[in-house]
Order: structure tokens, then sequence, then C-alpha cells
């Protein structure tokens, strides 16, 4: 099963262990272990460390068990990050594919994920957000930028690929792809 939740990626890789820390190593309810989550990394709501948790599960670097979540056993590798990130979480495959396919000419933007994927943003997101696509642009953006943060993706600036100095980041494969 694939997660849908793409939190704002952090400045650096190593900068996802605190994130992981704050994770009880004792299973805690949902409830309590977002808590922890919002207190330990001063995140906004709620729903905001609810996606964290899914999102960290998604890697591998939490679990799930009966009595609730707890963290897993596992260093945040670029390695471990890059494997929950293609197995766990929702259009990365379909994201490495466009990537594939771009080029420093034609890099993908974060809109051209989006349009590649729009088919596939699961009917219940869309029914009950009447402003769906604009979370969908945003969590390809957020997506593309986890991806550039353990090399599947390399951004190109703007200017960088012929474009205008207006433009977006663009990103095309990156050396661990």
């Amino acid at each position: 099963m694939r997660l849908k939740p793409v939190p704002e990626p952090p400045d650096a890789l190593d900068d996802l262990r605190a994130f992981q820390r704050a994770v009880p190593l004792v299973p805690g309810r949902t409830d309590d272990c977002c808590a922890r989550l919002r207190e330990r990394q001063g995140l906004a709501d709620r729903q905001t460390a609810n996606d964290w948790l899914a999102f960290l599960r998604a890697l591998g670097l939490a679990r799930e068990t009966p009595r609730g979540f707890v963290r897993a056993d596992a260093e945040p590798t670029p390695e471990r990050v890059r494997e929950g990130l293609r197995q766990g979480v929702l259009l990365v495959p379909e994201a490495l594919s466009a990537l594939r396919d771009a080029s420093p000419a034609d890099p993908l933007t974060p809109e051209g994920l989006f349009e590649a994927t729009r088919e596939s943003v699961p009917r219940h997101d869309r029914a009950r957000d009447p402003d769906w696509a604009a979370t969908w642009r945003e969590r390809a953006d957020r997506l593309l930028r986890w991806l550039a943060l353990v090399d599947l993706a390399r951004p190109i600036e703007a200017g960088e690929s012929g474009g205008s100095e207006a433009s977006p980041v663009a990103y095309v494969t990156g050396d661990a792809a």
C-alpha cells in the first residue's frame, strides 16, 4: 500500500533523523505520537504531525503496531529513503518515469508532474477538497524536492534549462536514479 502524505522536505537528509527520533521507542497511540512530533519538531498542527507519522511509516522509519506507533530500528540513509519513496509513497513510480523522460532542454516541473499524474489522484480526494488541484500541485512540488534530496532527481535552476529567469525550478533524473 502506498501512502499519500508528502510533508515539506527538510533542508538536509540528516534533519530527517530528528523527525524519526520524535517517534517514541515504546508504542504510543496516534494522538500521543502526533503531539510528540508537534512538540519536538515545532509542527503547526496535528494534521501536519499525522502526515509526518504516515510518511515516516512509508519510509520504513516508523512502524504501526497493535499498541500504536513506534520508531523503527533503521537509520534514515539515502538508500533507505530512496527505497521507502519508491515502495511506499503514492505516485513516486510515475514521478520517476516522468523524470526519465525529462531532459535539461525539457525538464520536469511540479506543474508537469501534476499534469502527468492528475488522473491518478484518488477520487475521494477530488470529492472532499474543492481546491484539490492546488493541493496536489503543491504535493507534486514537495515530492520532487524529496526526490532531489536523495539524488533521484536533480534540480535545474531558472535559466539553466534555457528558460526565462522567472521560470520555476525544474528537475531531471538524478545520479541515484
